[in-house]
């Protein structure tokens, strides 16, 4: 698995829990048809969409967390595929994009840390910086939301961001809608990360 990955130097990758909408976030990146499902757990393997002129892609990698009908064995083995393809390709991956929820993002966190369980999106946020990839939190499906400002300033207290979220709106917090093709927070966070990273070169694709 995880295997005929292109041969680029330069990435951004898409991660996060199933059914997220990291597919559509893909195609709205991209203009490239992926499959995309109300399932979770439909990609279950990396798409890449790359150009042949450029040395650069985007990966959607697979979702983490619950996937409806893969049995447990092989969701483990997809998480595990996952953070040894971040950690194999860390060098080249420009940033690591975190799709959330934006409506259950906060009570998904907060379950399973009142179970004493490290939740998912924490985890993975953590996991990113650990081996040096500066997370993006693309926080996906805030046509949803009606408390905007009080539901970003929560997340960013789990992710351990101090509130409020607007300081981090540049470069790290990005509200968007895939699904209506709000995705402008996002463009304009990777555009100052390809601009920090020397890319500029790469700025055509996120405008």
């Amino acid at each position: 698995m995880f295997e005929n990955r292109p041969n680029r130097d330069a990435e951004v990758v898409l991660v996060g829990r199933s059914n997220v909408g990291k597919s559509t976030l893909m195609r709205e990146l991209t203009g490239h048809d992926v499959t995309t499902g109300s399932k979770p757990g439909v990609t279950r393997q990396p798409n890449h969409f790359d150009w042949a002129a450029q040395d650069f892609m985007f990966t959607d990698l697979p979702g983490f967390g619950f996937m409806s009908g893969v049995e447990d064995e092989r969701r483990d083995r997809i998480q595990t595929d996952i953070v040894g393809y971040l950690e194999e390709h860390s060098d080249r991956i420009l940033a690591g994009v975190l799709v959330v929820d934006g409506k259950s993002a906060v009570e998904i966190i907060d379950r399973h840390a009142d179970r004493g369980e490290i939740p998912h999106d924490v985890e993975m946020f953590g996991f990113l910086r650990e081996v040096g990839i500066e997370p993006i939190v693309a926080v996906n499906k805030m046509d949803k939301v009606d408390d905007k400002d009080e539901r970003l300033n929560a997340l960013c207290d789990r992710l351990g961001l101090y509130p409020p979220w607007q300081q981090w709106r540049e470069e790290t917090v990005a509200p968007i809608c895939a699904k209506r093709g709000s995705i402008e927070p996002l463009l304009a966070a990777l555009r100052t990360r390809f601009h920090e990273e020397k890319r500029d070169d790469l700025l055509g694709f996120v405008t």
